[in-house]
């Protein structure tokens, strides 16, 4: 019997990508966070694609395509994320890459130059994919499609603690503006605009644990 495909969708630091990790290990799928394949072409332009004012060039990005490799490598159970045979998956939580990924991500060329990719991972089933479009562009026909929101202070306090845990440096106000922003720029662009699928199934973990939330999901899942 072919695994499930779940799409799980929602807005920044609502734990959509731990989250997933832990329904991946208890359901035996591969997780992959397509926020971090978005980061690291973010991560790719900032050290590649500069102009003069230190500002991301997005032609010279768009005409670097083939220059960016993108892999995720198993590393004991967790998909690590590959940028041209280089670690990126602690450069790409840096208050840089926060501060640009909205911008990269709402371009064409770019969604487009990732997209095929992630379908032809889920071709096989047996995969949960989080991001902003999983459930309305990537994966259109997922057997399960979730959409995760929590109120803005919640989600600035686990950002920031995120950020902290990482040993990276970080301001709560910085935090909880960069967020707003962030919020604004994914559901108003023009190309995959973050928003709630028809069919999802929306869950607001405001005042709910991590545990209470994977729970809630997997009631969801084993309902069927």
């Amino acid at each position: 019997m072919k695994k499930p495909v779940i799409a799980i969708d929602g807005y920044s630091s609502t734990g959509k990508s731990s989250i997933s990790k832990v329904i991946a290990e208890k359901l035996g799928l591969i997780h992959l966070d397509t926020g971090a394949l978005y980061r690291g072409v973010t991560w790719f332009a900032l050290q590649n694609c500069l102009n003069d004012e230190g500002s991301i060039n997005l032609k010279e990005l768009f005409s670097s395509f083939d220059q960016i490799e993108l892999e995720f490598r198993n590393n004991n159970g967790e998909l690590v994320l590959f940028l041209n045979h280089i670690d990126i998956s602690k450069a790409i939580r840096s208050n840089e890459v926060s501060d640009n990924v909205s911008l990269v991500a709402k371009q064409k060329e770019v969604r487009d130059f990732l997209l095929q990719s992630q379908r032809s991972l889920a071709e096989k089933g047996g995969i949960i994919m989080d991001g902003r479009d999983i459930g309305t562009v990537v994966l259109p026909n997922a057997d399960f499609k979730f959409f995760l929101t929590a109120s803005i202070d919640e989600r600035t306090k686990r950002r920031y603690m995120e950020l902290l845990g990482l040993g990276i440096e970080a301001n709560e106000q910085q935090v909880k503006e960069n967020l707003i922003e962030r919020d604004k720029i994914d559901s108003e662009r023009e190309i995959a605009p973050l928003k709630q699928a028809e069919d999802a199934i929306v869950i607001d973990n405001t005042n709910l644990t991590k545990k209470e939330t994977i729970e809630s999901i997997l009631s969801h899942i084993q309902k069927i």
